[in-house]
């Protein structure tokens, strides 16, 4: 039982930005919670293209009642994906972040918010933005923090969701196993946006509920205000949309750790500060996640090596004083078109294919 469990490790571990081995296995005391062992063999079989259950059991020699009944039940506990179009259902195989992890959302207790979390200060939040492509990346709430144009659709957070035909909104799961954890903060809840079948997925799974393109973005300007970083999946066509603090999630916390921040988010924008505006009221300092700004002399001083561009020290601030600015051209960032081709490029820069 106990390869099969690190064979599922091993193969989760090849995919996005992975799952590593810890000396003491607690990542594999987390999949035996959550797989069981026909549950693994399963998985182990799928591929991350979605698939009907007919073309499973065809490829796998088995029944197609026996496959169709197994994944549904897998889909239901958040171990894969499905998406349904025109009364068909196709399944694939999702990494652990983005994926099973967020999809644990109303299964998750104590007992498994502590190894999540043990496992994170471990080994799995080293992985998360080790890579040249990062699996998300932080943009501004809306074009009016940015003094440059133009600002690109996919790099403005209300433009994002008002060019959706379908949204869901879900409470936050690294909110949610920080409070099970004893840890976290008091920023809102209903923080993960959905898009397209990601949202159906999370509806139809009892994880979210379906709003309408005003109401999202009214959520935004809310989160945005309680000072929660717009993080949506590093593609230009997301499936999500994540409001972040740099208590609670994995992706910030990672990135709060290393030394420059402002390289691996990958954004296209800068915090400065118009010394000659400033009264030096700290609003600004308070609000940012990634402790990029202090006081010095009366007067704000942001660390461009710190310093992701969300702008919530701009909406803020009594005198106008910060601005974001864009950066050169030879800094600019295009995302991946598709979430498929972000994968790609991170299996490629992870040397899994």
């Amino acid at each position: 039982m106990e390869d099969l469990y690190e064979k599922l490790r091993a193969r989760l571990d090849d995919m996005g930005p992975g799952f590593p081995a810890t000396p003491d296995g607690i990542e594999l005391r987390i999949l035996k919670r959550l797989f069981t062992e026909a549950d693994a063999e399963l998985f182990l079989a799928l591929s991350p293209m979605l698939e009907t259950p007919e073309g499973i059991a065809v490829r796998l020699g088995l029944t197609p009642e026996s496959v169709a009944g197994h994944i549904e039940d897998m889909a239901k506990r958040g171990l894969v994906f499905r998406q349904k179009k025109d009364a068909i259902a196709r399944y694939a195989a999702v990494p652990f972040i983005v994926g099973i992890f967020e999809y644990q959302l109303p299964f998750v207790d104590a007992a498994l918010a502590r190894d999540i979390e043990t496992y994170h200060e471990q080994a799995l939040g080293k992985t998360l933005q080790a890579c040249d492509t990062p699996v998300m990346r932080t943009i501004p709430i809306n074009r009016e923090l940015v003094t440059e144009w133009p600002i690109a659709p996919y790099e403005d957070v209300m433009r994002i969701l008002e060019n959706q035909k379908k949204i869901a909104i879900a409470p936050c799961i690294c909110r949610t196993i920080a409070k099970m954890d004893d840890r976290g903060c008091d920023k809102p809840m209903e923080a993960c946006f959905l898009f397209g079948s990601h949202a159906s997925f999370y509806v139809d799974n009892g994880m979210g509920r379906y709003v309408t393109s005003e109401e999202a973005k009214e959520i935004a300007r809310k989160n945005e205000a309680a000072g929660l970083v717009m993080q949506p999946f590093n593609s230009q066509n997301v499936g999500g949309m994540c409001s972040c603090c740099g208590d609670c999630c994995g992706m910030l916390r990672s990135l709060k750790r290393q030394s420059n921040p402002a390289a691996a988010v990958k954004s296209n924008y800068f915090a400065r500060v118009k010394a000659d505006s400033c009264t030096g009221c700290e609003v600004c300092r308070e609000r940012c996640q990634m402790d990029a700004i202090a006081i010095v002399d009366g007067t704000a001083l942001v660390d461009l090596t710190r310093c992701i561009g969300c702008g919530l020290c701009v909406s803020t601030c009594p005198t106008e004083a910060i601005g974001l600015r864009k950066k050169t051209a030879e800094l600019q960032y295009i995302p991946p078109e598709t979430g498929m081709e972000t994968y790609i490029r991170i299996a490629q820069e992870r040397g899994k294919i």
